[in-house]
């Protein structure tokens, strides 16, 4: 019978991944909010700014968790293989795009949008691509991180002041939409038996305030459909809850499998062969 062999908390992704996760998904989510807006007739050249700032910090954090920073450049070098360069590559055009509707003509924040969506789709590929941790790789992953940096960008543009009925709406939206993947998230993880470390995520004290923050969110946002003054107090419920839910994920829940013996080791016969999980 296959046992798996204590799984253990992995350690090569740290703050500085979380943050690069925590800013990118934020300021795509942003970029993406502020072209809405401004399909509905409303410019703000302030909203775009701060989240090419987000993306710009985010860039920062993985040149920080590279192991060798000043090598940095090698991540640019394996788009065929790898999401993380995808990720890098999409950077400059939109940051590019962004300059070019902050000082040139605004409607360039179509293209910036767009590109900010690949770039947030890449992120949440390349988390989905590690193999080895089933906290990352279970198939509900990619929509989770896009409907958590979506709701974090509508979030944060109504934190800055630009509210209307539509980007209320909008954060509504996908704050409803990132619990209902959230949940398909955890019956996932049930489903595939992973480890009990992560299986106790959901449990903690910690997730347990996040998951109060979220439902809070959700309902500020309602009251402020209804007329109340509170899409401000609601967009920083669902930009701060979708932080502490990319941190805990990567750093508190990201449990390998550990090794799997497929036989028992039994004194005086041959010894079975201990199988790491890719």
């Amino acid at each position: 019978m296959k046992q798996a062999v204590n799984p253990t908390l992995q350690r090569y992704w740290d703050w500085r991944a979380a943050g690069n996760f925590i800013c990118g998904g934020t300021g795509t989510g942003l970029v993406i909010a502020t072209a809405l807006a401004w399909a509905t007739g409303v410019t703000s050249w302030l909203a775009l700014l701060v989240g090419l700032g987000f993306v710009g910090l985010g860039l920062l954090f993985v040149w920080l968790e590279i192991g060798r920073p000043w090598r940095a450049i090698n991540v640019f070098f394996h788009p065929h293989t790898s999401w993380m360069t995808r990720e890098a590559l999409l950077g400059p055009p939109l940051m590019a795009s962004g300059a070019a509707a902050l000082f040139l003509d605004f409607r360039f924040i179509v293209l910036a949008a767009l590109f900010a969506a690949g770039y947030l789709y890449c992120q949440a590929r390349m988390l989905h691509a590690s193999r080895g941790i089933p906290a990352w790789c279970q198939k509900e992953v990619p929509l989770l991180m896009i409907a958590t940096g979506l709701a974090e960008g509508t979030g944060l543009y109504l934190v800055l002041g630009a509210s209307s009925t539509v980007m209320i709406t909008a954060a509504l939206a996908a704050c409803i939409f990132r619990e209902i993947v959230r949940e398909a998230y955890r019956r996932g993880l049930i489903r595939a038996k992973a480890p009990a470390g992560t299986s106790a995520w959901f449990s903690r004290p910690a997730e347990t305030a996040l998951s109060a923050g979220r439902l809070a969110a959700i309902i500020l946002l309602m009251f402020a459909l209804a007329g109340w003054h509170l899409a401000a107090l609601g967009g920083l419920l669902a930009l701060v809850t979708g932080w502490g839910l990319k941190f805990m994920l990567i750093t508190q829940a990201a449990f390998n499998r550990g090794p799997i013996l497929p036989h028992t080791p039994v004194r005086g016969r041959e010894s079975s062969r201990i199988v790491v999980p890719s």
